[in-house]
């Protein structure tokens, strides 16, 4: 009788050791928060709001529709993958850490890892009715202190070459945060493009080396993308990526990390990657709170698979048509844009070829921010029409794929 209980004892406690509840996580991402304080009404702060199509109370209700939304659904921990503020304004730092305090009361961990936006920043400002004065900005040290209580001050470890940190979720969990910024490099103005130092990456894969030793998950988080998530993305936006993207994925691949999440580019992305070894990497990005379609994420982590969930801001109190009202501002800002890059090229086109190529770009990066992508019909006949004029005669438009795998709204991933 008594070795029998020794024994139901024993299976009882290694139950308990192998045996995990499941993990609620949550992703806000790219938020570009402006505290209430520098957005002083007048006409400088709306000749930015003009120029972006972002009305700063707009952002800061939709903020207040998440937090609310995360305070219902309590996860375990909220990832905050970078560009937390405008412009890394002190005041907007300190603003948002006080917006996110309900949700550490109610027991969430908030995890963070500075964006290009954050540190640094020579361009921080304040606006005052009719003009703009400098705001004071932090530096790499300050940002750490500001959130202490954000992932620094809870960290396993931390590299010493840059703002990455490993915290601990619990024992069977992980959370390997990159600091991918160059705000070392910043003079007169902030760097879209990231890299993993050297002596970063050296740090990282002595920690995924351990986690493998020990049988623990390691998920991660960064700003800047770590794979491409569109075609040709590293030629034409390669600042939206790590540097060397290819051969650091490999790397981080085959030393076991196989989730990571990251914001940067504003779309909502999925696209995994594997290495010539035959390990697969996934990246998970999740658009801009400051952007249509204002998305954010739900994950489960459970049994080791991670089942993830896209929800959207679509109005906000005083705007119940916010959705459309962005989608507009978006759709006008990309089309300017577009028409300006194609009038750089100088390729000669006649003007409806050119009008025709301008729409299809608008209308490509308005599914690539809500992703799970699909070319119209319509939209394939411009692709060929193009392709033809660059004297891509054999180019076959429907192999064309706008989006990687897998799907990047609702998927369930292996961990």
């Amino acid at each position: 009788m008594k070795r029998f209980v020794y024994i139901l004892l024993f299976l009882i406690s290694w139950v308990s050791v192998w045996t995990t509840e499941p993990i609620k996580i949550a992703v806000v991402s790219d938020v570009h928060y402006l505290s209430p304080q520098l957005a002083g009404k007048g006409t400088a702060l709306e000749k930015y709001e003009t120029a972006t199509g972002r009305n700063t109370e707009d952002l800061h209700a939709v903020l207040d529709e998440v937090v609310t939304d995360l305070l219902d659904k309590s996860p375990d921990i909220l990832l905050i993958p970078g560009d937390i503020t405008k412009d890394g304004e002190k005041q907007s730092h300190l603003d948002f850490k006080e917006k996110l305090l309900p949700l550490t009361k109610n027991g969430t961990q908030v995890f963070v890892v500075p964006g290009n936006h954050d540190i640094n920043v020579p361009t921080a400002k304040k606006y005052m009715e009719d003009k703009t004065e400098p705001a004071e900005n932090v530096s790499p040290e300050e940002f750490a202190a500001i959130y202490a209580d954000f992932g620094y001050g809870k960290a396993v470890k931390r590299d010493t070459a840059s703002l990455s940190y490993l915290a601990s979720v619990n024992d069977s969990l992980w959370l390997l945060c990159f600091d991918t910024n160059r705000y070392n490099e910043y003079r007169t103005s902030s760097l879209s493009s990231g890299r993993i130092l050297p002596q970063t990456l050296q740090w990282a894969l002595e920690i995924l080396h351990e986690a493998k030793e020990k049988n623990i998950n390691v998920i991660g988080m960064m700003h800047h993308g770590v794979v491409e998530h569109m075609p040709y993305q590293s030629a034409f936006f390669p600042e939206y990526l790590i540097n060397d993207w290819k051969k650091n994925a490999e790397i981080l691949a085959d030393s076991g990390l196989k989730i990571v999440f990251t914001g940067h580019f504003h779309a909502n992305d999925i696209t995994s990657y594997t290495s010539a070894s035959g390990n697969t990497i996934t990246d998970v990005e999740t658009g801009s709170l400051a952007q249509y379609p204002f998305p954010y994420r739900f994950i489960l982590l459970e049994n080791d698979s991670l089942k993830i969930n896209t929800h959207l801001v679509n109005s906000i109190p005083s705007k119940p048509y916010l959705a459309e009202e962005y989608k507009e501002k978006l759709r006008e800002q990309t089309k300017k844009s577009a028409s300006s890059k194609i009038k750089s090229l100088k390729i000669p086109l006649p003007e409806e070829i050119r009008q025709a190529l301008v729409d299809v770009i608008v209308q490509m990066n308005l599914l690539h921010v809500c992703g799970d992508e699909q070319l119209t019909e319509e939209m394939v006949q411009t692709i060929k029409i193009f392709s033809k004029i660059m004297g891509q005669e054999n180019f076959d438009p429907t192999t064309f794929q706008l989006d990687y795998p897998p799907a990047d709204n609702k998927v369930e991933l292996a961990l």
